[in-house]
């Protein structure tokens, strides 16, 4: 059992994706006993074992479609048919192993601090870039787990910005906002918001057509950001920016 924890442990220090599918009931005659557990990696790879046989192909096959939609599956298994050496049923609960999603925060300023405290709360890793080190720095955002000053074009040249990550826009002026935004679309990440007005947003969508950025790719960008809840407040701003994330989190 030792080594199916290390082996997460590795798995989430690399970053990488997996799943675990572990027996939670059995009846009858089954290979496994409750609390075998397995792991499926990216390329189809297991470590540890549920009892082998079929079973555990089957198992396998659907850890990946987990893997792929980072949802939990409960399967059932009836192992008295025919073709089984074995009787009973057993059910084993399949779920996804990922890295807490990242959130990238352009823009330290007063609505960045805030959406930073209470995105770390639901589990987000926060990375926070802003160009000033007086905004940018651990007694203003303690909670983030890492903090960039750079210029915002040179820092996505060390950022990894993955189909994990969300991207949020917002920086003190719209000519950075606009630079943040063209090289975001770049990227595969799962959300990217940019605060701002209509009217800012229609000149900088604009723009960034003329640059060759496709219709497609903008009307995905999430911008005015945040769902509309009457927000004021730099609080009220985040949450309605942090409900849009969850909302995309958990998908349809």
């Amino acid at each position: 059992m030792e080594k199916i924890y290390i082996a997460i442990t590795e798995i989430l220090k690399k970053g990488e994706r997996a799943s675990l599918a572990t027996v939670v009931s059995k009846k009858g005659s089954t290979p496994a006993r409750v609390g075998f557990k397995m792991i499926v990696l990216s390329n189809g790879h297991i470590i540890g074992t549920i009892g082998g046989g079929s079973i555990e192909n089957d198992v396998r096959n659907i850890a990946i479609d987990v893997m792929r939609s980072g949802k939990a599956v409960l399967a059932s298994f009836d192992l008295n048919d025919e073709n089984s050496i074995c009787g009973g049923k057993m059910e084993v609960f399949i779920e996804p192993i990922a890295p807490s999603e990242k959130l990238f925060i352009f823009g330290a300023g007063h609505v960045g601090q805030v959406l930073c405290k209470m995105a770390t709360m639901i589990g987000f890793s926060v990375i926070i870039i802003d160009e000033r080190e007086e905004y940018a720095n651990k007694s203003i955002v303690p909670e983030a787990d890492q903090i960039i000053v750079s210029d915002f074009a040179i820092s996505f040249q060390h950022l990894e910005i993955d189909d994990n990550s969300f991207v949020v826009i917002m920086t003190r002026n719209h000519a950075f906002d606009e630079t943040v935004l063209e090289l975001a679309c770049q990227t595969n990440a799962k959300y990217i918001g940019m605060i701002g007005s209509k009217k800012k947003v229609k000149e900088i969508f604009d723009n960034l057509k003329k640059k060759g950025v496709s219709e497609e790719k903008l009307s995905s960008i999430h911008s005015p950001i945040g769902l509309n809840i009457g927000s004021e407040t730099p609080a009220e701003i985040a949450v309605s920016i942090l409900a849009e994330m969850i909302q995309i989190r958990h998908g349809p």
